[in-house]
């Protein structure tokens, strides 16, 4: 069941980030898909805010990986928007990486071949200067999971 949210600022993005680590476990894979400037780095700021992460998220657009340690579970937050190849991707050895930690991936559907059957997929859409849309569609595991709570 896909489920649809509106979020009128960058801090509502980020809250609904925050929602929804409260669902997430170690060894999850997590795919943000929108355009520059949607928000995809605020909502993972709001994970990390959930998962009690103290370090600042910024996005890893030029190191494409980056992982926060501080928190109940670790983060590996990946952006995949330089990488130029399926290959690439995989020589980066997230999955290895993320094991036991949440893994999120900016600009995923450039990866999708590679995903997990078990993931979340956001996709945020820009709908006005400050407002978006966030639509969570589930795969594998993910259909079992309460995801109808996030719109409460």
């Amino acid at each position: 069941m896909t489920v649809d949210l509106n979020s009128g600022s960058d801090s509502d993005t980020r809250a609904i980030g925050r929602r929804l680590s409260g669902l997430l476990r170690a060894g999850d894979v997590v795919v943000l898909c929108g355009t520059l400037g949607a928000g995809k780095t605020a909502f993972v700021g709001g994970i990390a805010d959930g998962l009690g992460i103290d370090e600042y998220v910024t996005s890893p657009s030029f190191v494409l990986m980056k992982k926060y340690t501080s928190g109940f579970i670790p983060l590996v937050h990946v952006d995949v928007y330089r990488v130029g190849s399926l290959g690439e991707f995989e020589d980066l050895d997230v999955y290895e990486e993320s094991l036991s930690s949440v893994l999120v991936v900016e600009w995923g559907d450039a990866v999708a071949a590679s995903l997990p059957g078990d993931h979340l997929k956001i996709l945020i859409e820009i709908t006005g200067e400050t407002d978006r849309r966030v639509q969570l569609v589930p795969n594998g595991n993910w259909t079992k999971r309460p995801l109808e709570e996030m719109s409460e």
